[in-house]
């Protein structure tokens, strides 16, 4: 696939974003069904819908490319995936359904086994952001692209990082250290990786414990942004794992350390 048609696809996906993100938050408002998934986590009517608008999507703009979904089972089972789609379809689904606004909806291309380009939508922040490509990361702000810089606000004695829990567990807090992180603000969805990208934080650290599916869209955003993305020994990441299980997870806004 050309440049050029990862543009076209990635720009064709707003608008289907904004849609799904109304749609999600009408769905809500309403009163959402819900239940427990075989993993113990939840699943709602707001995720599978958004999920069949996001998938009917891709399909149409990209028919040869398979989908990976985290609502769905179709190509998990295949073990030579190299070039793919990965879809969260709610990341943050706690939030979704518990009212609250950092849930996003992700989609991440992924080619020879690495993220290329990626989409992030968080609907009830009203926050969109983008990329096609190596310096082509973006957030549009009312209707105008704005392009993301990790290191706009930079302050290497004022580092601030996201972490998934106010509660740091001590294998992070070892790396908060050695970073030398002053703040550390509780996000748990995707989110994370967007307000790195566009400089508002400096980077975020997670022992192995999400999916390649909730990380590939804001993998993509970050570093085609300039940021920074590792496992714990600094080894880049590759996605279409058998189990489709993250490693470790080092994002940072620049090579500060």
């Amino acid at each position: 696939m050309t440049e050029h048609r990862i543009k076209e696809i990635i720009e064709s996906l707003v608008d289907t974003f904004f849609q799904a993100g109304k749609i999600c938050l009408d769905l809500r408002e309403k009163g959402l069904t819900k239940k427990i998934k075989d993993d113990n986590t939840p699943v709602s009517n707001g995720d599978l819908e958004v999920n069949k608008i996001v998938s009917q999507k891709l399909s149409e703009l990209s028919p040869k490319i398979p989908i990976i979904s985290e609502e769905k089972n179709d190509n998990k089972s295949k073990t030579d995936l190299k070039n793919f789609w990965l879809i969260d379809p709610i990341d943050g689904t706690y939030d979704y359904i518990n009212n609250l606004d950092e849930f996003t909806i992700n989609a991440g291309l992924i080619i020879n086994n690495k993220p290329v380009a990626g989409i992030i939508y968080a609907p009830a922040k009203k926050r969109m952001f983008y990329s096609y490509g190596k310096n082509f990361s973006f957030e549009i702000k009312n209707n105008i692209k704005i392009k993301l810089e990790p290191t706009k606000n930079f302050n290497k004695d004022k580092i601030k990082f996201v972490s998934y829990s106010n509660k740091i567990k001590p294998e992070i807090e070892k790396y908060h250290k050695k970073f030398n992180v002053k703040v550390s603000v509780r996000m748990k969805s995707s989110l994370k990786f967007c307000v790195i990208a566009a400089g508002e934080f400096d980077g975020y650290v997670a022992e192995p414990r999400a999916c390649e599916w909730d990380i590939a869209a804001g993998h993509a955003i970050l570093e085609n942004a300039g940021g920074i993305v590792t496992d714990f020994d600094g080894n880049d990441l590759l996605y279409g794992k058998k189990d489709f299980k993250n490693s470790s997870l080092i994002l940072k806004s620049c090579n500060f350390i």
